[in-house]
């Protein structure tokens, strides 16, 4: 499969890149700075340099054209401000989705983010990146030409993964690690069963496969 990320130089995509090179996928890894693609390459992915945040429908559809799948991880960061959160976690969200329909692209996964809410209240910044990001898993949920599925993790760590976790469509709150739902989204991206399906991620006892299998059963 090729399979083209957003947000190809976070620490979940690079995660995700080195599982997908590994399992003999082509990963392909949107960047916004030149200086980030050797760390894609070392993880065995494709580097492509595209601002979401400048670029147009068109330029984005035409890395998409020909994969098989599209993975939304962009993220503005914890550092940056409210404006950002707009333009990044959703309109560059929204941007992507738009160009994975122009581009015939159906199997299309986001990492969210638990809790994630277009009516979240509140003026902080983490509110305003939980409306952000519920407006934008909104947005991808009304488009009928995509094979949609939305993961939203618990708390991120960068403890060890274990391979074990709980997916369903709703978990409560509780930690996960990078690792692991890098995992997760590698099985995802090949499991179109999930379509459909908003899921929610912390680690647990269940072994990724299973765990990504037994969704897809439901």
């Amino acid at each position: 499969m090729r399979i083209v990320i957003a947000g190809g130089h976070g620490r979940i995509a690079l995660r995700l890149e080195r599982l997908l090179s590994a399992g003999g996928h082509e990963a392909v890894g949107l960047i916004r700075r030149p200086e980030q693609a050797e760390d894609l390459r070392a993880a065995g992915a494709e580097p492509v340099v595209l601002d979401l945040e400048a670029a147009s429908v068109e330029e984005v559809a035409e890395v998409l054209r020909g994969a098989d799948a599209a993975v939304f991880a962009a993220g503005a960061g914890p550092a940056s401000g409210a404006a950002r959160k707009d333009t990044v976690d959703r309109g560059a969200a929204v941007l992507f989705a738009d160009a994975a329909e122009r581009a015939g692209v159906r199997r299309f996964v986001v990492v969210s983010s638990m809790g994630a809410d277009a009516g979240h209240a509140g003026d902080e910044v983490f509110d305003v990146y939980l409306r952000a990001k519920g407006a934008a898993d909104d947005a991808v949920r009304s488009r009928p030409g995509l094979e949609w599925t939305i993961l939203r993790p618990g708390m991120l760590t960068d403890d060890a993964g274990t391979g074990l976790v709980r997916l369903e469509a709703r978990t409560g709150r509780g930690p996960v690690p990078r690792d692991d739902v890098a995992a997760v989204l590698a099985e995802l991206v090949d499991s179109p069963g999930t379509a459909g399906l908003t899921l929610e991620l912390v680690g647990g006892s269940t072994p990724v496969s299973v765990a990504v299998t037994d969704v897809a059963g439901n």
